[in-house]
């Protein structure tokens, strides 16, 4: 069943409306409360006066909670990931503000009441009176001097930095033929699932369990940080993870609305429910990305790279949120490098505050930016110098080796692959000496046609035990039950919880290839504190590669155990005993067999298992921590046409050639390359959250923020090459994030080759249809200029 493209076993239930999530969870005989937040209209203020009395007195309102009505006994949000800093301690995270927002959509009250437009009327009688504050919304603002300050105890908005240096990077620069310099911008986007967060807590008074249905990305920590911030039992708190209509890093942090609705429940007593608006999100939900790089790359006349140095800043909003570090400190810093082979490296990282929402994780966290950086420098020098952007990049690559693991500039160790090959067949495939001769003959007179070229590396499989302690995070392995029922039956229980990517399918796939039977027999649990065993959850290119090896390992265990049992059934010694499609013989013996069922019923009801001095039934729990992270590999090329007169862009073809190491459902695969690819489209093209520089976001709706449509986007196609990982026993490595990662530097690299003529350097995403309209109206007038 391993590489075989089965169609989705979870997809009926979702194709015909029988998909539950949290939204549509019911209690049996009662009606949860209904809890809606108020939010700070202003980015920064102090609270002079809240009055909640008149909203106390509607009909239905059982609670009005503000800050001063929070117990005592609640914690801070933990941070997960310690950050390197100097200073004492960084800000706490409040549940709800407390004299001072720093933020635009943080939470100030909460109403609980019987029905939502209870709630909501009740909302608009509060009345809370601002002193409004100097408030900064961007990152060049943020570091200036005169800068206001988030947080005027830290006496800076400086969160942390860090430095990563590793070779002769003053001789590198002093040798140089060449240095390109240039300060790039990683748009600011919204994640946007299409469910939105969504939280339904019922407190039960007499067992004293708080059980909570939540749409999240990891079950497990989720009940972890409920236990640290409510200072409640954590074997009394139960987490269940319904369906979940996509998530992309955003539903991977704990909240402060989510835990009031948590804490409402327990003080109530009662059921209470809520679910964001589609505003809240714009104003609530962590945003993705924004960061700002200005980076130097030094090469010789042949255009191979000698050097990389420079400073990237991350903006991290008004609070540092649990993860939100390892995003610039443990993924952008170390694979800023790519996929070449820089001798020299020496780049600072800083964590900015302002007065905007707080980011986190979104699809490729970290690694869309790092590879963003680094493509639009190979494609600068290569301008540079007048050399093909495909040659200079295959001048370049690391060597990689399909043996042992090839360690980088800044301490990664990539396990297998072929960059050169992968290239070579991504030309190929995408006709790129057609699309040249096209462009160099000029396709026509009233549009510019350009051709961009990206690599990647996609680092997955967060957290080894060995780089735990360099990410400031805990070591992240995974587990996995397998149990076998006495008809033979296999239920895979697992840590890792998906929201779309097909878990139930794939994981079953590698315990029928294992176990060698059909994959109907095999059901796919996860999701339930109570059920599941533990695990981190789903996020970093993670559940395959490590999730999936739990399974592997777990479905071996088992099928070890069955051959004992087998054994003593067909009396012989385990070593001589085979196991082929569902049937058990001795070597040699084909004739004397028993089948999996048989055996399955034997370890439950009979003397077969203590014969063999085993337990009784059949149940294995596995764990798996890598040894190394995994490295997706990949070249994406993506023509476009740019017209001469609007500034309307097309996407004309995009070819993806990508390994994934062994594909365990390669139909799987290409549907998250599809989905990142769009996504990274988006950010090229369409998507920015726009911040005003005094923190006001400026589209804060669907109405003013632009997302792709189908129509924007042309057929992708998408090539698989395998070369195994090293670092897990199914060889997978990992392709979730990988089009979202490729994608947006893919799609600037062929704009601005169209728009070589007018030499132009870079311009920030997204490319709008005005942008490009500006920027050929000034270069047709001689006119030149960065944007």
């Amino acid at each position: 069943m391993i590489g075989q493209s089965v169609k989705r076993v979870e997809d009926f239930r979702f194709l015909t409306g029988q998909a539950c999530y949290t939204r549509d969870v019911q209690i049996p005989g009662t009606a949860p409360l209904q809890a809606l937040f108020l939010r700070s209209p202003y980015p920064a203020a102090r609270i002079t006066r809240i009055l909640t009395e008149q909203a106390a007195r509607v009909p239905g309102v059982v609670a009005v909670l503000t800050a001063a009505a929070l117990p005592g006994h609640l914690r801070p949000i933990p941070l997960i990931r310690k950050p390197p800093t100097s200073h004492h301690a960084l800000p706490v995270i409040p549940l709800l503000a407390d004299q001072v927002v720093r933020y635009q959509g943080e939470p100030i009250a909460c109403v609980v009441a019987t029905t939502e437009a209870v709630a909501q009327d009740a909302l608009e009688l509060i009345q809370v009176e601002y002193e409004p504050l100097p408030a900064v919304g961007q990152i060049d603002a943020a570091i200036g001097s005169d800068a206001p300050l988030v947080h005027p105890d830290l006496e800076t908005n400086i969160a942390f930095s860090a430095t990563l240096r590793n070779g002769p990077v003053d001789d590198a620069f002093g040798k140089a033929a060449v240095v390109v310099r240039q300060r790039m911008h990683n748009n600011r986007v919204v994640p946007h699932p299409l469910e939105p967060r969504s939280v339904l807590a019922s407190y039960d008074r007499e067992t004293r369990q708080l059980t909570v249905w939540f749409s999240t990305q990891r079950p497990h920590h989720t009940r972890w940080f409920l236990s640290q911030i409510l200072d409640y039992p954590e074997n009394l708190i139960r987490v269940i993870m319904p369906d979940v209509g996509g998530a992309f890093g955003c539903k991977e942090p704990i909240y402060p609305d989510e835990v009031l609705v948590c804490l409402a429940s327990m003080l109530l007593q009662r059921p209470v429910r809520w679910t964001e608006s589609r505003s809240e999100h714009f104003l609530s939900t962590t945003h993705g990305r924004d960061q700002l790089a200005d980076l130097e790359l030094a090469a010789d006349a042949d255009g191979r790279l000698l050097g990389l140095r420079g400073t990237v800043w991350l903006n991290i909003g008004a609070y540092l949120y649990p993860n939100t570090s390892g995003v610039v400190l443990a993924r952008t810093l170390p694979l800023l490098p790519g996929a070449y082979d820089i001798p020299a490296f020496d780049v600072t990282a800083h964590g900015v505050f302002t007065n905007t929402v707080p980011t986190g994780p979104y699809r490729g966290a970290g690694r869309p930016e790092a590879i963003y950086f680094i493509e639009r420098l190979i494609d600068i020098l290569a301008s540079k110098l007048n050399i093909d952007p495909a040659e200079i990049r295959r001048r370049n690559f690391l060597e990689l080796s399909p043996e042992k693991p090839t360690r980088t500039i800044t301490g990664l160790s990539y396990d297998s692959g072929n960059f050169r090959q992968i290239l070579d067949t991504a030309l190929e495939l995408s006709s790129y000496r057609e699309h040249r001769l096209r462009q160099r003959n000029g396709d026509s007179e009233e549009r510019l046609i350009g051709i961009g070229i990206a690599a990647y590396v996609e680092l997955g499989g967060a957290t080894p035990s060995t780089a735990a302690a360099l990410e400031g995070s805990p070591p992240l392995w995974e587990s996995a039950t397998v149990t076998a029922d006495p008809t033979g039956s296999i239920v895979v229980r697992v840590g890792t919880a998906g929201h779309g990517q097909g878990h139930e399918t794939t994981f079953a796939q590698i315990a029928a290839s294992v176990l060698g039977i059909p994959l109907s027999s095999i059901r796919v649990e996860f999701g339930d504190t109570a059920t599941a065993p533990f695990g981190f959850g789903t996020f970093g290119t993670r559940s395959m590669t490590v999730g999936g090896s739990a399974v592997y390992l777990a479905c071996q265990q088992l099928l070890q155990h069955a051959i004992k049992l087998a054994a003593e059934m067909l009396e012989a010694n385990s070593s001589d005993v085979v196991y082929d499609r569902g049937y058990f013989y001795v070597r040699g013996l084909e004739d004397r067999s028993v089948s999996f069922q048989e055996v399955c019923h034997a370890a439950y009801f009979s003397l077969v298992p203590f014969r063999a001095g085993l337990q009784p039934g059949l149940q294995v729990t596995a764990t798996y921590d890598p040894p190394n992270y995994t490295f997706a590999t990949g070249v994406h090329v993506a023509v476009v046409a740019i017209d001469r007169h609007t500034g309307q862009l097309d996407v004309l073809s995009y070819v993806g050639v990508d390994d994934c190491g062994r594909a365990i459902n390669p139909m799987i695969v290409e549907g998250q390359l599809h989905g990142g690819i769009a996504q990274g489209i988006g950010q090229a093209l369409f998507e920015h959250a726009r911040y005003s520089r005094d923190g006001i976001l400026m589209n804060p709706s669907l109405l003013d923020y632009a997302l792709p449509r189908s129509t924007h986007l042309p057929t992708f196609e998408t090539h698989l090459i395998e070369f195994p990982s090293l670092s897990n026993p199914l060889g997978v490595k990992g392709i979730g994030e990988g089009g979202a990662i490729v994608g947006p530097v893919a799609i600037t690299n062929a704009v601005h080759d169209a728009l070589r003529c007018f030499g132009i350097t870079h311009l920030n995403m997204p490319h709008t249809p005005e942008q490009l309209w500006r920027v050929i109206g000034r270069g047709e007038a001689g006119e030149r200029r960065e944007e």
